[in-house]
């Protein structure tokens, strides 16, 4: 994606960018699950939001998870109402590029969720995520139930004890908070691995295995 020089510090909301009132256009559909992109979250079903760097190819990773059934890219932790990836990739409105990652708890629970989250990157480069730099490649988690918070919180010590035992240099660096509003990416980037099956993707973990802690086998 960019990786040209750009502010490696998060702005304050004075300084963001203003953004827009009305939500920017982004696609109908879900290109691997054929319904809408924006559907209604069905009952005894929950969302989680994560940051793991170029969001391409994060969304491929949970839409092939079974149990979850809708994904979306898209901004979250910034200031800038409605931003169009350009500014996000300007560094001045405070958001990182995320997926939103809707799931059944029955069928997956949010612990192996969280397994795939450590895994599937590295979350110690604080804002940038290998050769991709800036504060939108920042690792992040945003959370939608007190439930969530726990297992986040519970998981990422796990996860940071592993890393220590394996020699791991650096520490975590994921921002872990409550979501407070999840903006929709342009239509060319939902599912865009799925359109440009050759696509850029620059995911990648540290080889290093995250327990389950799960006090219940779904978690």
């Amino acid at each position: 994606m960019f990786s040209f020089s750009k502010p490696l510090d998060l702005p304050s909301k004075a300084k963001a960018l203003l953004g827009r009132d009305n939500e920017i256009p982004t696609a109908p559909y879900h290109a691997i699950f054929s319904s809408p992109l924006k559907r209604d979250l069905q009952p005894h079903h929950q969302s989680i939001v994560f940051g793991m760097g170029c969001f391409w190819g994060a969304e491929k990773i949970f839409w092939q998870i079974d149990g979850v059934y809708n994904t979306a890219v898209g901004y979250a932790g910034g200031y800038t109402p409605n931003p169009l990836y350009e500014e996000v990739c300007s560094g001045r409105t405070g958001h990182t590029e995320v997926v939103k990652v809707d799931y059944d708890p029955s069928v997956i629970g949010t612990l192996q969720l969280l397994k795939y989250f450590w895994e599937e990157h590295d979350p110690t480069q604080g804002m940038r995520q290998g050769n991709d730099v800036g504060t939108q490649y920042r690792s992040a988690i945003f959370w939608t139930t007190v439930e969530q918070e726990t297992l986040i919180r519970d998981s990422r010590r796990g996860y940071s004890e592993a890393l220590n035992a394996a020699g791991h240099p650096n520490k975590i660096t994921t921002e872990v908070c409550a979501l407070d509003k999840f903006y929709f990416a342009e239509d060319y980037h939902q599912q865009y691995l799925a359109k440009n099956p050759n696509g850029y993707c620059g995911i990648g973990g540290t080889g290093v295995t995250c327990p389950l802690n799960a006090k219940s086998p779904a978690g």
